[in-house]
Order: structure tokens, then C-alpha cells, then sequence
């Protein structure tokens, strides 16, 4: 059998069933190629915080459920120790193959990023830095114009996340969450009811309309 051309190859995967299951994209993530899926693994990595950044956690309201004066920018390292305020920050960085600059990158960001915030929040730590490590960054040409309107809009003020942990596995009843379980729940489809749309909230969350764009591949 003569070997395909790229483009005859392409032609076969969307338009052959079984050719597609043998040599497409789930073909791939099975290990069966060489050539990686677009996204294979992202690793993480922690740092202290140092007593400015924790004395930052403590809010005013906070502070006055124990002291009847002064403010937290006084407090000691001991002194924070009792609101369970986190003592490290951590970060993440994903690796990505191919990325479509248009269509996926802001969805890949905003997928890695809430990713982060539930690590973050499962080890009780702080989310830090959100790197993404990016090959073939590339923008298709039929999707130059929605590109440059949307550069051409003003942002708005980013919204605030909230991740509600109230039904999250904790070692005691009102203790600090239990970050073993919780990973290990993660293969369990029932996991916990963080995962659910309503528990998972945007504050302040606003947006221009949507921009379409053909998918192309």
C-alpha cells in the first residue's frame, strides 16, 4: 500500500469512521502513537509565604472576632496561626502541544486556572502563578478578523471566584479539609458537590457577546 499524503491522510480522518478510531485523536491519548495529545500533564510547586503576604489573608473582620482594637498589619506569624491561614502559595504550569490561539487558549487558561483553585484550595494554600508551556502557539487565518476585534475591546474588572467546600471530605468535623481524600475522590464520579455549576461561582462576572469563529482542523 502506498503511504498517504498529509492531506489525503487528513481527508481520511474526517471522513472514515474506523480509519479516524485507528489513527485519530483517541488513537492517540490510548498511547498508541508517538505523537502526544495537545494537553499531557501539567506539575505544580509551592513556595512560603512570607509574614507580609499572611498578614494580607487576615482580614479586618476576622481580626475583630478576637482583638478589640489595632489591625492585622501587626500580627505575628503565631498570632495568624489562629485562623488557619495558609502558610504557602502554590502554583501550576500546564504543557500543551498545539494550541489554537482564538478558540482554545482562553478556555485552556480559564480550565487550568479553576484547576488551580481547587488545588489551591484542597491543600489550603494560596493559588499563585498560572504558567501555561506552549508549542505550535498558532492563529488559523479565518480567524484573523475575530482576533483583532477582540483585541480591539476594553477588558472589564476581572470577577472573583468562590469555590463552595462545604460538603469537601475534612480529617475532623470542623477541621481543615482532608487533602488525601479529596485527591482520591477525584476518580470517583460522585466526588463532591464542589464540582456541580452552582457551587463553583463568578462574582462581578461580566462579558462583551461572544465572537464566532469556524473550527478549524
Amino acid at each position: 500500500m502506498n503511504p498517504l499524503s498529509k492531506e489525503e491522510f487528513l481527508k481520511k480522518l474526517k471522513t472514515d469512521r474506523d480509519f479516524n478510531n485507528r489513527y485519530g485523536r483517541k488513537h492517540i491519548t490510548e498511547g498508541k502513537m508517538v505523537l502526544p495529545p495537545c494537553h499531557y500533564g501539567f506539575q505544580v510547586w509551592t513556595r512560603e509565604l512570607s509574614l507580609e503576604e499572611r498578614r494580607v489573608l487576615v482580614t479586618q473582620e476576622m481580626f475583630n472576632q478576637i482583638y478589640t482594637a489595632g489591625d492585622p498589619s501587626t500580627l505575628s506569624n503565631l498570632e495568624i496561626n489562629q485562623w488557619n491561614v495558609a502558610t504557602r502559595a502554590i502554583s501550576l504550569m500546564w504543557n500543551q502541544r498545539s494550541v489554537d490561539t482564538f478558540l482554545g487558549l482562553p478556555f485552556n487558561i480559564a480550565s487550568y486556572g479553576l484547576l488551580l483553585e481547587i488545588i489551591a484550595k484542597t491543600v489550603n494554600m494560596v493559588p499563585d502563578e498560572l504558567i501555561g508551556n506552549l508549542g505550535d502557539v498558532h492563529l488559523y487565518s479565518n480567524h484573523i478578523d475575530q482576533a483583532k476585534e477582540q483585541i480591539g475591546r476594553e477588558p472589564f474588572e476581572l470577577p472573583t471566584l468562590n469555590i463552595n467546600t462545604e460538603f469537601w471530605p475534612r480529617q475532623t468535623d470542623d477541621g481543615p479539609l482532608d487533602a488525601i481524600a479529596i485527591v482520591n475522590g477525584f476518580s470517583n464520579d460522585n466526588f463532591c458537590k464542589c464540582l456541580l455549576e452552582e457551587d463553583i461561582q463568578l462574582g462581578n462576572y461580566q462579558s462583551h457577546p461572544s465572537i464566532k469563529a469556524p473550527l478549524s482542523n
